[in-house]
C-alpha cells in the first residue's frame, strides 16, 4: 500500500479533475434557450423586429450578418469581439481577412441592440454576442431558411486584436484536409463544416478571391481554367470579373438562387459551379462527396444539419457567468 501522503495527493488530483469537469459542464449549462425569460422575456421579438426593418432596407443585411457571426466565433469565440473598434486600427475588424465584412452586418447588430435597450426591462441586460446570434438566425429565416432555437447566455469579450485573426479563418483555396483541421479545432465535424458552407447560398464575394480559377490557373501546363470548374460557368465569371476589374465588384456565391437560403449551393457543386476552390473540393473529394449529394437531394437533411452545426458553432469559446461583460455599446468595452 502507498503512504497516506501519496493517497491524499492522488485523491486531491481526482477531486481537481472532477472539479474541472463540473466547471466545464456548468459553463456549458449557462447557455440556454430561455436564458432571458425573466430579465428580458421579449428579447427574440425585439431583435427580430429590428432585423426585419434592416432587411427591408437592404438584402445585404442577410449575408453580412451571417458572415459576421462566423468570423466572430472562429477568432476569439462567440463574444462579439469582432464588433469592437480600435482608434489605431488594431481590432479584429481591421485585419485584411475581415475588411470585406459588409457594414450592414455590424449595423444590424447595433440597431437590434438599440431596440432591445429601449425596453426598460431589457436595458443593458442582453449581450451583443447574443444579439448577433439571434440576428443570424433571423436573417436565415428571412431568406427562406428554416428556423432553429438559439442558445443564449453569452457575455461580451473586452479584447479585440488584429493579430488574433491570423490563420483563424478558412481561405478560398483551402483543400479538404485544411478545412477539416480548422473546423475540428473548434469542435466541428466534417459534416458540420459542409453544412455551414451552405451559408454561401446567400453570400457574395469579390472577384479577387477566385480569379486564379479562371485566369492562368496552371502556368506549367498552360491551363487557364480550373478543370473542376464548369467551363460555361467559368466563361460567365470571366464576363463578370475581367482582368484588373474594380476590386469593389462583388458576385453571387450561388448563381442560381442568390437571394434564397436553400440547398441549391450543393446542387451547384454537383455541376461544377462552386465559386471557391474550398467550395468545389467538397464535391470533388470523395470523402465529402456523399454528404454534398445528401444535402443536394434533401432540403430537410440540409436544414437539420445546418441548425445542429450553428448550435455547435454558437458554443465556441463563449464567455458566461462572471466572464466578460454586457456591453452598453457593441463597438467598445464598458
Amino acid at each position: 500500500m502507498g503512504s497516506p501522503r501519496s493517497s491524499i495527493l492522488a485523491l486531491s488530483a481526482i477531486v481537481l479533475v472532477l472539479a474541472l469537469f463540473v466547471a466545464a459542464a456548468t459553463a456549458q449549462s449557462k447557455l440556454s434557450n430561455d436564458f432571458y425569460k425573466n430579465s428580458c422575456p421579449n428579447v427574440e421579438s425585439l431583435v427580430r423586429s429590428a432585423v426585419n426593418n434592416k432587411f427591408r432596407q437592404t438584402f445585404v443585411t442577410a449575408p453580412a450578418t451571417l458572415r459576421l457571426f462566423f468570423h466572430d466565433c472562429f477568432v476569439r469565440g462567440c463574444d462579439a469581439s469582432v464588433m469592437l473598434s480600435s482608434p489605431n486600427g488594431n481590432a479584429e475588424k481591421d485585419h485584411p481577412d475581415n475588411l470585406s465584412l459588409a457594414g450592414d452586418g455590424f449595423d444590424t447588430v447595433i440597431k437590434a441592440k438599440a431596440a432591445v435597450d429601449r425596453d426598460s426591462r431589457c436595458r443593458n441586460k442582453v449581450s451583443c454576442a447574443d444579439i448577433l446570434a439571434l440576428a443570424t438566425r433571423d436573417v436565415v429565416v428571412l431568406t427562406g431558411g428554416q428556423s432553429y432555437k438559439v442558445e443564449l447566455g453569452r457575455r461580451d469579450g473586452r479584447i479585440s486584436s488584429k493579430s488574433s485573426v491570423q490563420n483563424q479563418l478558412p481561405h478560398p483555396n483551402f483543400n479538404l484536409n485544411q478545412l477539416n483541421s480548422m473546423f475540428a479545432s473548434h469542435g466541428l465535424t466534417q459534416k458540420d463544416m459542409i453544412a455551414l458552407s451552405g451559408a454561401h447560398s446567400i453570400g457574395f464575394s469579390h472577384c479577387s478571391k477566385m480569379s486564379n480559377r479562371i485566369y492562368n490557373f496552371s502556368p506549367k501546363t498552360g491551363r487557364t481554367i480550373d478543370p473542376t470548374l464548369n467551363r460555361n460557368y467559368a466563361l460567365q465569371l470571366r464576363q463578370m470579373c475581367p482582368r484588373n476589374v474594380d476590386p469593389r465588384i462583388a458576385i453571387n456565391m450561388d448563381p442560381t438562387t442568390p437571394r434564397t437560403f436553400d440547398n441549391a449551393y450543393y446542387k451547384n457543386l454537383q455541376q461544377g459551379k462552386g465559386l471557391f476552390t474550398s467550395d468545389q473540393i467538397l464535391f470533388t473529394d470523395n470523402r465529402s462527396k456523399s454528404v454534398v449529394n445528401s444535402f443536394a437531394s434533401s432540403p430537410a437533411a440540409f436544414n437539420k444539419a445546418f441548425a445542429e452545426a450553428m448550435t455547435k458553432l454558437g458554443r465556441v469559446g463563449v464567455l458566461t457567468g462572471k466572464q466578460g461583460e454586457i456591453r452598453k455599446d457593441c463597438t467598445r468595452p464598458n
